[in-house]
Order: C-alpha cells, then structure tokens, then sequence
C-alpha cells in the first residue's frame, strides 16, 4: 500500500501550515498514531501524526516551506513499492490537487488518498468511536454528495466517504464497470484501513454498490441504509443517464442536473462549472459510458439484488417525487421503509435536516 501523508486541517480557519522540522527521516519505520512532523500555523504549533503504518520513503515538503491544506508531505509505504511506482502515485496526486487559499478557507477537513488494487482512491474520514459507517455515492458523484450528512453522522462515530473508482479524484480506469468491480474498490478501502466490520449507506448507483457488499461479504455489513436505490427494480431514467453522460456544456448538462432535485433553483452555476470540471478530466467520459452499460443499458437495470435486503437491518429512503428511480421500488422490501413528501432523487442533499435523523436513529439501534 502506497499511502499519501498530507497537511491536515486543524480547525475551520486554517488554510496553510509552515513546515518546522521531520521528526522521522526516509528509510525509517513510522506507526499508526506516531508524530512524523512538527507544522506551525499561525495559530498552533503541532505534530502531524501518520494515520497508517509503514515506511517512509519520501519526503516531499521542507523545512521552512508552506504549504496549503491538502498539499502532499510525504509517501509512506507498508509492504514493497518500486520508485517507479512511487513516482507515479506522486505524480497523479499532483496533478489532481488543486487548492487556494479561498478553496482551503471552506474545505473543512482534508480528504486522503491511497493507492488500492493499482488505482487511487480519495476517501474523507470523520468522527471516531463505533462501529464505522461508510458512505458510498452514486453514479457521477463523489463523496461531496454527503456534504450536509457526513460531519452530522460523524457526532458519535467514525464516518468515511469515498470516491468510487471512475469518480470525483479517485483513478479513472475501470476494468469491468460492473458493481462487483465498484465492491470490490469499497472492500479494499476497507482493507486498507484495517476496518472489519461497517454500516454501509449507499445513494442511488452507490445502494446498488452496498448491496453487492454486503452480498459478497455479508459479515463485514452491520446494516444497510439505501437512499433511493439502484438494484431494487428494473425501471430507472435511461435518458438522464445518456443525457449526463452526453452532455459537454451547461445547456446540455442542466436539464439533466434539475431531475435530480425537487427544487431546480439548487442547480447553480457553481455546480454546472464544477460538474463540467469533472467530466473534462481524462479518463471520466469512457467510465460514465461503461458503468452505465454495464449497469443500466437500454435504460433498464440489468442488477437486481432485493433478495439482499433484510439480511441485515436495512433502513430505505427515498422521495416521493423522484424523477431518477421510482419510490415505488420500496415496496414489499423487509427494511425500514421512509418515503419523504415531495423530495427528488438527491434526497440525502436537498432534505438533510430529515434525512440525518432518520439515520442517527438507525444507526444507534444497531
């Protein structure tokens, strides 16, 4: 494992941090939990501490040099690694990292990347204490889909939200795009973390994801939360799906973003620029295209798995008005079933002061 050692984010305020001295070298061992650097700011004066075991094989940042909030560190390696693969894994996190001083104003805390099964994968970890709960999102999102729900559910335990393969800053390419492959991405995550046992939550394509966990590896799932899910019936929006996955300019794009929300006001310019953004990035065309014929062709579902539900306790959201995926597939489902009055398919967005409750209350009866 590859793991990228970055400036953390202490405190809202905090937009850079000033490098004081290493306290561990290249070559040497570091620990979970140990002290590997002293960084000041202009308010604190700490020691960044490795959030995973292994090697430190370089150093990126210097004494004396700052750096804005998120900036690459160092490259720790637990196991084997070659330069050449170092190198690589440093040279796609740069070229992934954009970061300002008005950007790391607003960021909240900074999200990590790993290299997992040859590919990269960002992951944002909040909270401690509990059983973890992961957050997976759905197709041509990222982990900033739980934007409103993560730092709420992270109040009284560990909450990670990742980019899925093929999304947000995680590595593009995909093998067989199917949510087996998607699965087995989240499992490795896990892996990784020396997490055995999780609440898994899933929004749309991601409930199809969760669900193939927790079919593959049905006792590392406590329970399931499904927010208007994929897998649970044949009928999905085929036109939305070609028309995200075809649109290159904010007119194309627009009418497909409003389906996703009861309220289209919500579909600013900021979030067409941003999606826009997203889906320029190498790579991201051929995956939209591949996971939705692998998953959704001809605009039906070619995944069912409902027989999953129920082997674990299982919480089901959805808007009544969802113009993506009909509420109705959460009829007859053994689950909590939760039907929220005119919300739209992004309902974990739009109604997070209903959402949120619904899922504390879960999660602390199980």
């Amino acid at each position: 494992m590859i793991h990228t050692l970055t400036m953390p984010k202490w405190g809202l305020s905090m937009t850079e941090g000033r490098i004081d001295t290493w306290l561990k070298q290249p070559g040497e061992r570091v620990e979970k939990g140990e002290e590997v650097l002293d960084v000041e700011t202009d308010k604190i004066s700490s020691s960044v501490e490795a959030p995973f075991s292994g090697v430190l094989r370089r150093v990126l940042a210097q004494s004396d040099e700052t750096l804005p909030v998120g900036a690459l560190l160092g490259i720790v390696v637990e196991g084997e690694a070659s330069d050449a693969e170092i190198d690589a894994v440093i040279e796609r996190f740069q070229a992934g990292f954009v970061s300002s001083a008005a950007e790391a104003e607003t960021a909240g805390p900074s999200a990590q990347k790993v290299e997992v099964g040859g590919r990269l994968l960002r992951y944002l970890d909040l909270g401690e204490g509990g059983t973890p709960l992961v957050l997976v999102h759905g197709f041509g999102g990222d982990l900033n889909n739980w934007l409103f729900n993560q730092p709420a559910l992270a109040a009284d335990r560990r909450v990670i939200a990742l980019d899925l393969p093929g999304h947000g800053e995680s590595g593009k390419t995909l093998r067989s795009g199917d949510a087996s492959e998607l699965a087995q991405a989240v499992l490795g995550l896990l892996d990784h973390l020396h997490v055995e046992r999780v609440h898994l939550a899933g929004h749309s394509m991601g409930g199809l994801v969760a669900l193939t966990v927790a079919e593959q590896a049905p006792a590392r799932v406590v329970s399931l939360t499904l927010i208007a899910s994929a897998g649970l019936g044949a009928d999905i929006n085929g036109d939305y799906l070609q028309g995200f996955a075809d649109a290159n300019n904010r007119n194309a794009l627009k009418p497909q973003l409003v389906q996703l929300f009861s309220d289209p006001a919500l579909v600013t310019r900021q979030m067409l620029e941003d999606m826009l953004k997203f889906k320029r990035l190498e790579g991201v065309d051929q995956a939209l295209r591949q996971l939705n014929g692998a998953l959704f062709e001809g605009g039906r579902q070619k995944v069912d798995v409902r027989h999953v539900v129920g082997r674990q306790p299982s919480l089901v959201i959805w808007g009544s008005d969802d113009a993506i995926i009909p509420a109705n597939h959460a009829q007859g489902l053994e689950a909590q079933v939760e039907i929220l009055p005119g919300q739209g398919h992004m309902v974990q967005l739009e109604a997070a002061e209903q959402v949120n409750p619904l899922m504390l209350a879960f999660l602390k009866r199980h």
